[in-house]
C-alpha cells in the first residue's frame, strides 16, 4: 500500500530537535550511536551532561555546541572565552586583541579564581582557564593533580603563560621599620582576603603555615574576588595588607613582600590549543607591547611561554 502523497515521511529523531534535555537513549538516537558509546563518552568526560536522581541528562544546546566545537574548523573558532585566575598582564593582552580584532572575533576574559574557572571549563562554559596553585617548583605536580579532579581532563593540556612573583601587597610605609614580616600579623593590622577558590588565597594559606600563623586570629575586614579589588581596599584604607603579585603592587604604588614565584598556566582542550585565537593570545603575551608592560609591572618571566607543560 502506498503512502498518500500529502503525508510527510517521519524522520528519526525529529522530535529530539525540540527536546531541551535528552536521556541516554535519546542522545544515542540523536547522535546515531549506541548507548554503550554514549556511556563511553560520559566516562571520558567528552560529552556535556549531568546526572539527576541517578540518570544522565544531556542539554541539547550544549551537545550541539560540542558537535560544532569538535568539528574540524568548526563554527566556534571565531571566539575565545578565557576565565580562571586574575592577572593584570593577561587583561592587557586580551584588551589589545579586542582592539586589534574589532568585530571580526570575540575574545573575553573573566577572572573567577582557579577552581571556579576549571569548573566552567569542565562544563564547557569557557575555552581557556588560567591556573596558579602554589610555588613554581611544584607547579608540574600540583597543576596536574588539580586538573585531574575534573572528568574532562583527559582531553586537556596545560600551557605555560608565564611565571610571576607572588606575595603580599602592603600599604606603603607599613614595614618601614626594618621590614619584619611578623609586624603584619599583629592585632591592629587589617587584612583583605581573596575568595577560597583563588590561587592567591592558596599561596597565602601556605605562607601562614610556614610562619605558623593562625589565620582565624587575623583581623579580616574585607573579602574580594579579584586582584585589583585587593589594591582598591588598600588605597581606600579598608585594609593594610592582602595577597597578590608584585605586578599588582607596582601598578597601584603599593609596597610588596615577596613569598616566592609561581607558574601561571592555561588549561584548555587540545583542540583549542590549535585555534588561531589562542595562538594569537600567546603571541600577544610574547609581543613587544605586553613585554613592555611586564617590564613596568615587574615580577614576570616568559622562559616557557606557549609551551605545553602537561598533557593527559
Amino acid at each position: 500500500m502506498q503512502r498518500p502523497s500529502n503525508v510527510s515521511p517521519i524522520r528519526p529523531g525529529a522530535d529530539l530537535q525540540k527536546r531541551q534535555f535528552m536521556s541516554v537513549k535519546e542522545i544515542a538516537d540523536y547522535l546515531h550511536v549506541n548507548t554503550k558509546k554514549v556511556y563511553a563518552l560520559v566516562s571520558e568526560g567528552k560529552i556535556p551532561g549531568t546526572k539527576v536522581t541517578g540518570k544522565w541528562l544531556f542539554p541539547r544546546k550544549l551537545v550541539d555546541r560540542w558537535l560544532l566545537e569538535s568539528s574540524h574548523g568548526g563554527l566556534l573558532t571565531d571566539r575565545l572565552v578565557v576565565t580562571g585566575s586574575d592577572d593584570a598582564l593577561l587583561q592587557r593582552a586580551v584588551a589589545l586583541m579586542v582592539n586589534e580584532l574589532q568585530g571580526h572575533a570575540l575574545i573575553t576574559y573573566t577572572n573567577t579564581g582557579t577552581e571556579l574557572g576549571l569548573s566552567l571549563l569542565a562544563r564547557q562554559r569557557a575555552d581557556v582557564c588560567g591556573v596558579h596553585w602554589g610555588p613554581a617548583e611544584e607547579s608540574a605536580r600540583r597543576h596536574a593533580a588539580l586538573v585531574r579532579q575534573y572528568p574532562p581532563h583527559r582531553n586537556w593540556v596545560l600551557v605555560r603563560a608565564f611565571e610571576r612573583e607572588q606575595g603580599l601587597v602592603v600599604t606603603p610605609g607599613l614595614l618601614s621599620d626594618g621590614g619584619d614580616l611578623k609586624r603584619l600579623f599583629d592585632n591592629d593590622i587589617r587584612w583583605v582576603m581573596r575568595n577560597d577558590s583563588a590561587g592567591a588565597q592558596r599561596f597565602l594559606r601556605e605562607l601562614f603555615s610556614r610562619h605558623r600563623v593562625d589565620p582565624t586570629r587575623l583581623r579580616v575586614t574585607a573579602k574580594v574576588f579579584a586582584e585589583r579589588d585587593v589594591a582598591s581596599c588598600l588605597n581606600r584604607d579598608d585594609a593594610h595588607v592582602g595577597p597578590g603579585p608584585r605586578s599588582l603592587a607596582n601598578e597601584f604604588g603599593l609596597d610588596f613582600v615577596s613569598a616566592g614565584w609561581e607558574a601561571y598556566d592555561f588549561a584548555l582542550e587540545r583542540g583549542v590549543f590549535f585555534r588561531k585565537l589562542f595562538q594569537k593570545l600567546v603571541e600577544q603575551l610574547k609581543g613587544p607591547e605586553c613585554q613592555r608592560i611586564a617590564g613596568l609591572f615587574g615580577g614576570y618571566t616568559f622562559d616557557h611561554c606557549g609551551q605545553i607543560v602537561w598533557s593527559a
